[in-house]
């Protein structure tokens, strides 16, 4: 099974419909599909694809939990705790944020008095939705407010993954949530191959440097893919991707067709267009 990634820092360049055009071109050339949305904080395939988020599994985190009788006011959680996410006054008892908390037991492996137990609290939610017989739709989805979400897209993919082998997919596409956040990184590691979306204007091209150097960073094959590409001047595309050693794979021309079979919520009508 391959794995490939959609990704891209800045929103709106295109990275979830090209992700989508191609699970369709791979899935009607008879081959097995799993499509991951990695953007937990706010994802929308679903929507483009005219399926509804049924029958959730929940995720669940362990969060620290103060025993106040143990607890000497040392401080050594707030030390240890390298997401700000415990908050101690000389003298007082440590607060936890949960919001800040990515639950990896820093703070109560290191408590001297085993002072911090832990308790399972509902982080998010996962979706598995049948597009079709060789597609299928995997979302995760966190909870409102989370503040750091990469435990939600780690533990998400992790059952992609497993549904993927489960259900003997050719491939698993991801198509993660904009930026180069922790979110983002966690979507991306161990990837076979990435597709960095951007679009021929001054936007595009500087987010695309910034993609392309995380990407090169995780040492990872990349490709780009130029939305829109008939639209503005791709010049300054091809000079970023050519810095990074890489070329423009993939040119989606700006189409009318395109922009209704998105309305209409049927992308499957226009793979020809990749």
């Amino acid at each position: 099974m391959q794995v490939i990634a959609s990704s891209g820092v800045k929103g709106g360049v295109g990275k979830s419909t090209f992700a989508i055009l191609l699970a369709y071109k791979l899935s009607n050339q008879g081959k097995k599909i799993v499509l991951y949305d990695a953007d937990v904080e706010c994802p929308n395939d679903h929507l483009i694809i005219n399926k509804e988020l049924k029958n959730p599994e929940y995720l669940y985190q362990e969060f620290p939990k103060l025993d106040e009788e143990k607890c000497v006011k040392c401080g050594r959680c707030s030390e240890v705790c390298r997401e700000n996410a415990v908050f101690w006054v000389k003298g007082k008892y440590p607060k936890f944020l949960h919001d800040l908390c990515t639950g990896c037991g820093s703070c109560w492996v290191s408590c001297p008095n085993n002072a911090i137990t832990t308790e399972e609290k509902i982080s998010g939610e996962s979706f598995v939705n049948k597009v079709n017989d060789n597609f299928w739709l995997i979302t995760g989805k966190s909870k409102v407010g989370l503040e750091e979400t990469g435990p939600i897209v780690r533990e998400v993919k992790s059952k992609a993954i497993r549904f993927a082998e489960e259900n003997n997919a050719d491939y698993l596409i991801i198509d993660t949530a904009p930026g180069t956040h922790c979110s983002v990184i966690q979507a991306l590691l161990n990837c076979d191959k990435v597709y960095a979306v951007t679009e021929p204007t001054p936007l595009g091209s500087h987010d695309l440097g910034l993609v392309l150097k995380l990407v090169q960073r995780l040492d990872m094959p990349v490709e780009v893919v130029l939305n829109k590409s008939d639209v503005g001047d791709k010049k300054k595309t091809e000079e970023i991707a050519s810095k990074f050693g890489t070329k423009i794979s993939v040119e989606i021309p700006y189409s009318e067709r395109l922009v209704k079979a998105y309305c209409e919520k049927d992308l499957g009508r226009v793979v020809d267009l990749i």
